[in-house]
């Protein structure tokens, strides 16, 4: 995932103090405002952790002003865990509802989840070095050659192309070419890396970044 501008909204300053370490480890840009009317004068993010029980107004409502205003994506994060009250939140605009307590691993799968929802998906071409992939027709061409992949082959490359030389975490690869909540073996993704490397034609290009993921070969 690349590194977002988060803003949360929690008035226990514990929370929200954990909540910002975590993210700003993560490579987050984060602000935090501890009241509604201090989440909704706030500057422009890509993601707002909207706590529900807030202490001035009622998070419900920042939820459905934040809506109104803008595309943000919307994760309400709180305590509260009946099935109205995640419906009430979904209703207003939340893109997703995280009930307390979670695993932090937990919430930024779920940013990255919302995130892609919110986000429109690129549908032109991207090329680096050779390698031309084209999103919308979903093709790939090496030096001028046409190469057929699976729509997984595609699909991994795809994930590595929106940002050439980033390493791309597995776990991400799994999330945004399988499912976020895929538990299958995890060795099918290095039988796919295998197969891409093959058929691109330079085992060189998709590199494995030993603990961390992958990455397309930087530019030279």
């Amino acid at each position: 995932m690349r590194p977002c501008r988060v803003l949360v909204v929690e008035d226990d300053l514990g929370i929200a103090g954990q909540l910002a370490r975590g993210l700003r480890r993560a490579g987050h840009e984060v602000t935090v405002a501890s009241t509604g009317a201090e989440a909704l004068s706030a500057s422009t993010c890509d993601v707002v952790l909207l706590d529900l029980g807030l202490p001035d107004i009622d998070g419900f409502e920042v939820c459905r002003q934040l809506r109104e205003r803008s595309d943000v994506a919307i994760l309400a994060v709180t305590a509260r865990g009946e099935q109205a009250d995640r419906v009430a939140a979904l209703d207003l605009g939340a893109d997703d509802y995280l009930v307390k307590p979670f695993g932090f691993a937990e919430l930024l799968a779920r940013i990255r989840a919302v995130l892609r929802r919110a986000q429109p998906a690129d549908t032109g071409s991207i090329t680096h070095g050779g390698l031309t992939v084209d999103m919308r027709a979903r093709r790939v061409s090496v030096d001028g050659r046409e190469v057929m992949l699976t729509a997984k082959e595609f699909d991994i490359l795809e994930c590595l192309a929106v940002d050439p030389g980033r390493v791309v975490p597995r776990q991400e690869i799994f999330e945004r070419a399988w499912d976020a909540h895929w538990y299958g073996p995890t060795k099918v993704l290095d039988v796919h890396i295998v197969a891409l490397r093959r058929k691109l034609g330079d085992p060189d290009l998709v590199q494995t970044v030993y603990g961390r993921g992958f990455r397309l070969r930087p530019a030279r």
